[in-house]
């Protein structure tokens, strides 16, 4: 009789395989902020890019820097912040956690300012060693003209003849970069490589990649140090917002100079037009005190966050 029974009872249909999670989600920590670099990396450079050469016809000047300066604000928002969005609300349910938004502590934020007016003057005194590096003088004269190019565009976009368009100018070139750029490079590239590499390994990389990407080998290793700063504060602080904070107050003191007309080549701790060599290299070492002194108190402050929550 059971024999029977268990013959009459329907046989199971067929099992139906399990659902996969979608792509940006079975891949790898590493491999996702891979493929985000490459996709934003195509659209700013490649597309933004192209589109901004067209637009002023490879050369930025005063008549058309206004239509040049709305073109550099619609693609950081549209190519750099929107798709870092995107990209990471396919893989993560919480943008806010992921990003590690959170209302920061002033203390954080002033020791980063400090911290970071202090990096400016050591980098400015490491990109005159670098100038003074002795090449030929045909390579020389190459690269000054590409480096004269560079400065002439920056100081063309950068430049501002009243108050209401420093305003714009510092939306353009401080405020909306700071957030974009720090939402994908500590936010989406950081976070991802800390899942995989303990420690502050992760803020490393993430600063060598920002300082690759912006495509100015003249200026790669204090773009690359000053972004490995700003991942070493979001490691300490875990929030997002401090980094934020101080990539803003970065571009904030450029923007300002240039409309201060504050010479490149200042030494702050020289009288009015009394410059010496040793007074040069006085100022690189008190801004590297500075620096220390700053990272230091900086270190101290943070102490309150778990090692866990690293």
């Amino acid at each position: 009789m059971d024999a029977l029974r268990e013959a009459e009872q329907p046989s199971p249909g067929p099992v139906s395989p399990p659902e996969q999670p979608p792509f940006f989600q079975r891949i790898s920590p590493v491999a996702f902020a891979a493929i985000s670099l490459c996709i934003i990396f195509f659209l700013y450079q490649v597309v933004a890019g192209a589109a901004t050469v067209l637009l002023s016809h490879g050369k930025i000047t005063n008549d058309n820097v206004l239509l040049i300066r709305w073109a550099t604000l619609i693609g950081q928002l549209l190519f750099i912040l929107l798709p870092t969005l995107v990209l990471v609300k396919l893989r993560h349910k919480r943008l806010a956690d992921f990003f590690l938004i959170t209302w920061p502590e002033y203390r954080e934020v002033i020791l980063t300012f400090v911290a970071v007016f202090a990096l400016q003057q050591v980098l400015q005194g490491y990109t005159k060693l670098q100038e003074a590096l002795p090449l030929p003088p045909a390579m020389r004269d190459i690269i000054d003209q590409f480096k004269d190019l560079l400065e002439e565009t920056y100081a063309t976009l950068t430049s501002a003849h009243s108050p209401a368009e420093f305003v714009f100018v510092v939306i353009v070139v401080a405020l909306v970069p700071a957030i974009s750029e720090e939402l994908l490079f500590r936010g989406l590239v950081q976070r991802s490589f800390e899942q995989v590499t303990p420690g502050i390994r992760g803020a490393v990389i993430a600063g060598l990649i920002f300082g690759a990407y912006h495509l100015n080998p003249f200026s790669l290793v204090p773009v690359a140090a000053l972004g490995i700063y700003f991942g070493f504060v979001v490691y300490r602080t875990r929030n997002i917002i401090v980094a934020v904070s101080a990539h803003f107050f970065n571009n904030f003191l450029a923007c300002t100079a240039v409309y201060m007309k504050v010479d490149d080549d200042v030494v702050v701790l020289a009288p009015s037009g009394v410059v010496t060599p040793s007074l040069v290299f006085l100022n690189y070492m008190f801004f590297a005190v500075v620096f220390v002194l700053a990272t230091y108190y900086f270190i101290r402050v943070t102490e309150h966050i778990e090692e866990t929550e690293r």
